[in-house]
C-alpha cells in the first residue's frame, strides 16, 4: 500500500476528529503516518472522547505542547499546524512517503505565530523553488486559478501573455489532460468584443502559444465565466483554468463542495487537501462531520502516485 504523511492542520479545528474517526478505513487503502506527537494526539483524543486505535503510526518531534482551545484562533495552535506541515513535506523529500495530505490550517493563526505565509501552496512554492498551481475539484469537475490569494483590484494587473502562457504550459506538463481545457475570459461576457474590457486579447494569444508549443488544440477560450461552469459546459470541459480565485472557486464550491479537494501541482512531490476549512464553529462538539473531501484527497494520491 502507499505510504501518505498527514499533516493534522490546526488542532483547534476538526483535523484532528477527522483523522481519527477514518483512520480504519483509510487504513484499508493507504499506510497512514499521521504528523503528530503522542502528547498532543492524547489531549485531542481525550476532549474528543475518541479511543485512538491500535494501529495509529505518528511521527513524533513536532512542536511544543499547548493547551488545545477548540474553535479559537492561536499562535501556539498556528506553529504546530505549520510544524506539522513541514514534518510531512520533509518525509516526501526524503522519499519515505508516497505523497502528502494536509488538513486545514487557519492563516490567522499562521501570521499569529510569525509564519510568513499566507497558506500551504505559498509555502510549497518556497520549499521547491517552483511555481506550484493550484488546482481544487472532483472526478467531475477540476478548477486551476491562474491568481489566488491576492486582492481582487490586482488581479487585471497580474495579467500578461508571459505568465499565463507559462502557466498554461505547467497545467499541461503536470495535469496531462486527456480532453479540452476550457480557460475562463476576466471581464462579464469575456469583454464583449472589447466593450467591457481587452484582457481577452491576451488570453487568446497565451492560448494561441501554449497550444502551438503543444502541437495541439488543447486549451479552448476564453469562455464567458458567467456560462461555463453551465451544465452543458461541464459536459465539454472537466477541467477549466480560472482567473482568479472566487471566480473558479464560487461555482465550484457550489456544485460539488462536499467531495471538492486542493491539489497542488507542478511540485517533485505529490500533495492534496481536502477543499474546506477548519470549521472552528463545530470543532470537538461531537458533530457529524463529512469526511468525503478526505477521502478523495488520499484517494487522489494513491491514484496518481508514480511509485
Amino acid at each position: 500500500m502507499k505510504k501518505v504523511a498527514i499533516s493534522v492542520g490546526d488542532l483547534n479545528g476538526i483535523g484532528i476528529e477527522l483523522i481519527l474517526r477514518n483512520h480504519d478505513k483509510l487504513s484499508n487503502i493507504i499506510s497512514p503516518i499521521y504528523c503528530i506527537d503522542e502528547e498532543m494526539l492524547m489531549q485531542a483524543s481525550s476532549k474528543l472522547q475518541l479511543q485512538v486505535p491500535q494501529n495509529f503510526q505518528i511521527a513524533n518531534s513536532i512542536a511544543p505542547y499547548f493547551d488545545i482551545q477548540p474553535g479559537e484562533i492561536s499562535k501556539e495552535s498556528g506553529a504546530y499546524s505549520y510544524a506539522s506541515f513541514v514534518s510531512a513535506v520533509q518525509m516526501a523529500k526524503e522519499k519515505k512517503v508516497d505523497g502528502i495530505c494536509t488538513l486545514p490550517i487557519h492563516k490567522k493563526a499562521w501570521e499569529l505565530a510569525g509564519i510568513n505565509y499566507k497558506g500551504h501552496t505559498d509555502a510549497l512554492r518556497d520549499f521547491f523553488k517552483t511555481d506550484a498551481i493550484m488546482m481544487l475539484g472532483c472526478p467531475k469537475l477540476f478548477v486551476a486559478l491562474f491568481t489566488e490569494h491576492i486582492p481582487l483590484r490586482e488581479v487585471a494587473t497580474s495579467l500578461t501573455v508571459e505568465k499565463l502562457t507559462n502557466f498554461l504550459m505547467d497545467f499541461a506538463k503536470s495535469v496531462k489532460p486527456a480532453n479540452a481545457v476550457g480557460v475562463l475570459g476576466l471581464n462579464p461576457h469575456a469583454g464583449d468584443g472589447g466593450v467591457l474590457g481587452n484582457e481577452e486579447e491576451m488570453i487568446i494569444q497565451a492560448i494561441k502559444k501554449a497550444n502551438n508549443t503543444i502541437g495541439q488544440e488543447l486549451f479552448a477560450g476564453p469562455l464567458v465565466p458567467d456560462v461555463a461552469f453551465t451544465p452543458h459546459m461541464r459536459n465539454r470541459y472537466m477541467h477549466m483554468v480560472a482567473m482568479y480565485h472566487d471566480q473558479g472557486l464560487a461555482p465550484l464550491k457550489a456544485l460539488y463542495f462536499d467531495e471538492s479537494i486542493n491539489v497542488s501541482l507542478c511540485l517533485p512531490i505529490l500533495r492534496t487537501s481536502v477543499d474546506h476549512g477548519t470549521a472552528f464553529d463545530i470543532a470537538y462538539k461531537g458533530a457529524k462531520l463529512n469526511n468525503l473531501s478526505y477521502l478523495n484527497a488520499i484517494k487522489y494520491i494513491v491514484d496518481n502516485s508514480k511509485t
